[in-house]
């Protein structure tokens, strides 16, 4: 594949819902220009796009693809990326090399949620977006009646390329100049309607409709002429220094590891150094190409606009900048969606703990939209992700490149105990073994506290000697990691150590550790402990019309509502706190409820007392799992 100018490449993002046909949309591109002599079909896992195991497995993509499309001596980068809404982190990284989105709409099934996700992601970031119904051979389509969907969806702005006044009234609408010279004059000239058109276009302000079928291989050439003739070649400064911007990595068990970048400015070529800003670090580029799908060929220079891919960069990650040491270019790191669905991971053959992590560690270049923390409270490993299909893959991936089963459970909810009342006890060690004996004796007052722990002494006459005092202490911050209700850490506890007794040859300070130990478990059995449970804040967007629903089912969590505030396209903004116990799954349910329009973010708030209902249960399975082992 030869080199392009800047001015003649394009750079597209395919969105929509999955299913609606974007990957055979491109296989249909990459026929109709020649560069396939027979279209793969998605069901049969042989298309340009879909080349992972996984994902011909699955029978839908799980990552974002290039597809170099060459037409018209241009260039158009399709990026195909997946339509699963668990896969949002692809298209977050995706859409900052593009300059422009083509929404792909199911003639027969009109506008879908995954259509106005993506309507609202290009409003987000800014980017052109033209609208094109596929699978217009579908029986009993009705174009015009999606079209009309669309209009009233998304507004006057969408319009179809023949429609001429409806464009007109869109281009109006663009500015208040181009508004006067409508309505004076009544229609535009030819000129002033191409440039009106083409910067409204480029500012998002008018939304193209195009239509096409794509298995029949129907409108996908005047499809690709209207890609060259709408949407913008990417803004370039001639005289910048060379940089560019990794919007995606490729991990994969043969070709090792591959970033893509974008050239944001200059030039690069085979054999270049350039310094990785973000790493801070020099990275030598030995191999660079042009890539289709899984085929690579060899690029001997690459323009700025363009996109390529550098094999083995140690050093760099997704969302880096490389540039030339002389350059100042450091481009904003990539903002993904916040993980909401949190599964504790572990391997089924014990000694693989330390695959897991190598395996995720590589998962994480390619995917840095999931999260992996270890909850030292409840010694499991997290991953976090957007759905269900998100960890499933992740799952699927380990075994596939580290090949480590793992096993996908239930988080425990990292319960804590404290006391709400007082208490006076003695603890005391005594041991004879016919040598030396053992022997410690202390007296210790407990009661609640704000701190996590405090510990203080009054002692008099030498009762406990000032050496053994600090072994005391040591006993009962052990004795916090695991408390007598539910082997939950222990906290808000303040034990003031006050008399005592010891032995001259038969104390030591571990005599000590186990009276201040002893100690420990009487007093807080006698000072009315109580579980506590997280509570975290949640923040929830919904369209109005599952407002009910949504505040339902939080009640239902024993959540509560703290207030709502409106928010843009008919949606509420709900502020509620709920324990984190109910909550660990919300992000299916959720989604669920609102048909998957609603989203949500959620952060620990406080720890609060656990209801005796539920709290007696815990106690109760605690104590029954303890007598088992």
């Amino acid at each position: 594949m030869k080199g392009y100018k800047s001015e003649q490449i394009r750079n597209v993002i395919m969105l929509g819902h999955g299913g609606s046909g974007k990957t055979t949309i491109v296989e249909a591109a990459l026929a109709a220009s020649g560069a396939i002599s027979r279209m793969g079909k998605v069901e049969d896992g042989n298309t340009v796009s879909d080349y992972e195991k996984t994902e011909i497995e699955k029978g839908y993509s799980i990552s974002t693809t290039v597809e170099p499309v060459e037409w018209n001596k241009n260039k158009i980068n399709f990026l195909d990326t997946p339509g699963f809404f668990d896969f949002a982190g692809e298209v977050a990284g995706t859409i900052r090399a593009a300059e422009a989105a083509v929404i792909v709409v199911d003639a027969s099934a009109g506008v879908q949620v995954g259509t106005e996700k993506a309507w609202e992601t290009c409003r987000e970031n800014g980017t052109p977006r033209i609208f094109l119904i596929n699978k217009t051979d579908k029986e009993n389509v009705n174009v015009p009646e999606v079209i009309a969907q669309l209009k009233a969806k998304f507004g006057s702005s969408v319009a179809t390329p023949d429609d001429k006044e409806g464009l007109s009234e869109a281009i109006a609408e663009t500015s208040e100049e181009l508004m006067d010279i409508y309505f004076d004059k009544g229609e535009f000239s030819d000129e002033e309607f191409a440039k009106g058109l083409a910067a409204g276009i480029a500012a998002g302000d008018i939304a193209i409709v195009l239509s096409a079928s794509a298995v029949k291989q129907e409108g996908i050439k005047e499809f690709l002429d209207a890609v060259l003739k709408y949407v913008p070649a990417p803004t370039v400064d001639p005289a910048a220094k060379t940089s560019a911007f990794v919007f995606k990595t490729v991990v994969s068990k043969t070709a090792g590891k591959l970033s893509y970048l974008k050239v944001m400015g200059g030039k690069v070529t085979p054999g270049m150094e350039l310094f990785n800003a973000s790493a801070e670090k020099p990275e030598k580029l030995s191999a660079i190409f042009f890539v289709r799908g899984k085929t690579q060929a060899e690029a001997p220079e690459v323009a700025a606009g363009d996109i390529f891919a550098a094999a083995k960069l140690a050093d760099t990650h997704t969302g880096d900048t490389l540039r030339d040491k002389a350059s100042d270019a450091k481009y904003p790191p990539i903002s993904y969606p916040q993980p909401t669905l949190f599964l504790a991971i572990e391997p089924k053959a014990k000694g693989d703990e330390e695959k897991i992590g190598a395996g995720l560690s590589k998962l994480r270049d390619e995917d840095p939209s999931f999260s992996v923390e270890m909850n030292t409270e409840t010694s499991q490993r997290l991953l976090g992700g957007q759905g269900e299909i998100q960890i499933g893959i992740l799952q699927a991936k380990l075994k596939e490149l580290n090949n480590v089963d793992v096993d996908l459970l239930d988080p425990k909810v990292p319960y804590r105990e404290t006391i709400k009342g007082t208490s006076d006890v003695q603890g005391k060690h005594k041991k004879q073994t016919g040598g030396a004996g053992q022997y410690g004796d202390v007296h210790i007052k407990f009661s609640p506290t704000t701190e996590d722990f405090e510990f203080g002494e009054e002692l008099f006459g030498g009762s406990v000697p000032k050496n053994y005092v600090p072994a005391v202490e040591k006993g009962l911050r052990e004795c916090l990691q695991k408390g007598p209700l539910s082997g939950s850490r222990v906290t808000g506890i303040k034990a003031i150590l006050y008399d005592g007794s010891y032995h001259d040859v038969d104390s030591s300070e571990m005599a000590f550790k186990i009276a201040a130990s002893l100690a420990f478990k009487k007093g807080i059995e006698e000072a009315r402990p109580i579980l506590l449970e997280p509570v975290m804040h949640v923040e929830i967007l919904v369209p109005d019309n599952f407002l009910g629903d949504v505040m339902g089912d939080m009640s239902k969590r024993r959540g509560k509502i703290l207030g709502q505030e409106q928010q843009s396209g008919g949606r509420l903004k709900l502020i509620a706190e709920a324990p984190q116990a109910e909550m660990f799954k919300y992000a299916i349910a959720l989604r669920s409820m609102t048909q998957a329009r609603g989203s949500f973010t959620m952060q620990f708030e406080r720890y609060e007392e656990v209801p005796a209902n539920i709290s007696q249960k815990i106690i109760a399975d605690y104590k029954a799992a303890q007598e088992q082992d």
